[in-house]
């Protein structure tokens, strides 16, 4: 009886000390695809329209942010999102859910080579390696190469577009992905680990579309 006893407490324990990954479902990652010359319209992507916004969590809770495109676009043909990229400033990662001091240094970590190194990776980019539509209007599944600390993962995620003309264009997309990939392996305190995924929502706004 001590013996099961002492098995449920440690299992108690190990369990309050697991992080769980942010809500997301989490992207599928393979080696890189060399992307083909898309076709179409290109589109250029407001930047200050649209939104990267990141989640990250830890036994203790979690943390929301964003980060700012320098630049993108987005090919058309026939009402079709075909291909694209843009680009992040790693610079600009910005915690939007607490103040002072206690922000200036989570913004001051993540950018430091425990997480995403900007002095030596600066950016990050996405491009479009293949899209193909689902089986309800608007939903499609897109495969990019996505870049972060000099490393290229192609990932998968399910995503919707709203809009998409050779003068307008608006998609948005919300998965995970295992930070492990790119490098990312700081794990935290010993009592307050952090989940080896985080979350994106990214919302793209291209053209004419507001």
């Amino acid at each position: 009886m001590k013996k099961l006893t002492l098995l449920l407490v440690a299992g108690i324990i190990m369990a309050a000390c697991t992080p769980k990954n942010p809500e997301g479902e989490k992207a599928e990652t393979t080696d890189s695809v060399e992307a083909g010359a898309a076709e179409g319209t290109e589109v250029a992507i407001n930047t200050s329209a649209s939104k990267v916004i990141w989640t990250g969590s830890k036994v203790s809770g979690s943390h929301t942010g964003d980060v700012a495109l320098t630049s993108g676009s987005l090919f058309v043909k026939d009402g079709k999102i075909t291909g694209g990229s843009f680009v992040a400033d790693l610079n600009t990662i910005n915690d939007t859910d607490m103040q002072g001091e206690y922000k200036d240094k989570l913004d001051g970590h993540l950018k430091s080579p425990d997480f995403f190194d900007i002095a030596s990776f600066p950016e990050a980019k996405f491009e479009i390696t293949s899209v193909t539509e689902g089986a309800e209007p608007g939903k499609v599944t897109i495969s990019g190469n996505l870049t972060m600390r000099g490393v290229t993962k192609n990932i998968t995620f399910p995503a919707t577009v709203a809009e998409a003309s050779e003068g307008a264009v608006k998609a948005s997309a919300d998965f995970n992905v295992l930070r492990e990939d790119w490098g990312l392996v700081y794990t935290g305190m010993a009592d307050d680990l952090i989940s080896k995924e985080f979350n994106l929502k990214i919302e793209l706004v291209a053209g004419a579309s507001i």
